[in-house]
């Protein structure tokens, strides 16, 4: 094993580490007994709906067991694993054993744990397990990076998105991507002609910078460097969890110096392996491509997609391909009589204006991301919202865990409501004037006011 490998696996048991802790803190408010989508619901509803096939197309460990005493093994394990992974024993079976138990996770988390960088982890990990110094392994992990970043600007240019087509997508993204940092709003601030040159060089980084993946050494590590300067600035404008970490730590592989002549002989049951991953691979992210480019795909390349897709082996990539040009924020209150309403304030996602934006990543708040998502469609459309809104009338603790306070602290309230407003960053002669980061603006509601018995 080369030194470039080596620290892939190091930094990648850091993050899974920070992953298998992330969901230890808000398993049981998300998906526990008493969280918002419980789990043992949601495995009885596959079971009902699928029969056996629910075995395969929800794969979990969480079979066995779904209660809420299985959510904290299965995090406390992962995180033991992970630690050990870090130190750097028995390798292999702790990398095996972690895709397993994050692979349970992500199909458990439901609509908590549908993220880009969910299914980044169970490939990376997936490849990981074969990790050595050998080229044609080496080459996997560079090709899971080419597509990342490349799908990641096609995507860009085949939805057709006016903002991006015009190069003022950045000028939009800072103020509207699901959680800023403070650094977001001083980019917001920006000139126009900033904001374009910003977004012409994120095409460049992401279209045509990936192409040296594959070139000689030299212009690997020029590729390396461009790539891991583009996520240090997507970190520092955005909080996107263990995202940029993984992306930066899949870059080592560009910096790594080719094996000698004769440093590696491999044997014919590591050929074998390697040839197999290389067909699983190709195979898998070769059609995914086509199905990118709205290629019509055969029955047979369709049902083998579906059958594969649930083990989130090799995946699909590309993060806003369609830009939001507004904020639309959804403010929960609660009232004992209908007429006084107090709101729920979130930890990190925008409520007080007066609030600046937080630094939370590499920890991911699921319940604030996912906020942000239900706030660009209706209740109706995000059922959960309905199982959150009842959850407070309920005064459910591990739901409660999960904001930043309550405002009924001797009881839960008989009424909720979700109102829509439109949140806007304040200027610099704003935020002198009132000290707010955020101007908002009252929409209409986004869910009338209920009470349990609704």
């Amino acid at each position: 094993m080369n030194r470039a490998t080596g620290l892939f696996l190091k930094a990648l048991g850091a993050i899974y580490l920070i992953a298998f802790v992330s969901f230890g803190v808000q398993a049981g408010g998300l998906i526990g007994s008493e969280g918002i989508l419980p789990l043992a619901n949601y495995l009885r509803g596959m079971r009902q709906a699928l029969g056996a096939r629910a075995f395969w197309y929800a794969p979990t460990v969480f079979w066995v067991t779904s209660g809420d005493l299985a959510l904290r093994v299965v995090w406390i394990a992962g995180a033991a694993l992970a630690i050990v992974l870090m130190l750097g024993f028995f390798r292999r079976t702790c990398l095996v054993a972690l895709l397993v138990l994050y692979i349970s996770i992500s199909t458990a988390g439901q609509d908590f744990w549908s993220f880009q960088w969910d299914i980044l982890l169970t490939e990376a990990g997936f490849l990981a397990i074969f990790a050595d110094a050998s080229p044609g392994r080496t080459w996997l992990f560079r090709w899971l990076l080419f597509r990342l970043m490349f799908m990641s600007g096609l995507v860009k240019l085949l939805s057709g998105d006016p903002t991006w087509r015009s190069l003022t997508a950045l000028g939009y993204h800072y103020e509207t991507q699901p959680l800023p940092t403070p650094i977001a709003w001083y980019m917001y601030q920006l000139p126009m002609w900033f904001q374009k040159a910003s977004t012409a060089v994120v095409f460049f980084v992401e279209l045509l910078v990936p192409f040296l993946i594959f070139a000689p050494l030299m212009l690997r590590r020029i590729a390396g460097v461009l790539l891991i300067g583009l996520q240090v600035l997507i970190l520092l404008t955005g909080n996107y969890t263990f995202f940029n970490l993984l992306a930066i730590a899949l870059c080592v592989f560009l910096f790594a110096d080719p094996p000698a002549p004769n440093a590696w002989t491999e044997t014919r049951t590591h050929r074998t392996v390697t040839i197999a991953l290389l067909v699983l691979v190709l195979t898998t992210s070769g059609l995914q491509f086509l199905e990118m480019l709205r290629m019509p795909l055969p029955g047979p390349a369709q049902s083998y997609l579906a059958w594969i897709s649930p083990l989130r082996l090799v995946n699909s990539y590309g993060l806003f391909a369609v830009m939001t040009t507004t904020r639309p924020e959804i403010v929960v209150e609660g009232s004992n009589d209908g007429t006084t309403w107090t709101p729920y304030e979130f930890r990190y996602k925008p409520g007080d204006v007066r609030r600046a934006p937080p630094w939370v990543a590499p920890y991911q708040p699921r319940l604030d991301w996912q906020m942000w998502f239900a706030a660009l469609g209706n209740a109706d459309e995000n059922r959960w919202f309905y199982n959150f809104a009842a959850r407070l009338m309920q005064g459910s603790a591990p739901v409660l865990a999960l904001l930043a306070h309550n405002p009924f602290p001797e009881g839960p309230p008989r009424y909720i409501r979700a109102t829509v407003y439109d949140y806007r960053f304040t200027d610099f002669a704003g935020r002198r004037r009132s000290g707010a980061w955020w101007q908002r603006e009252e929409k209409g509601a986004y869910l009338p006011p209920i009470s349990l018995r609704h």
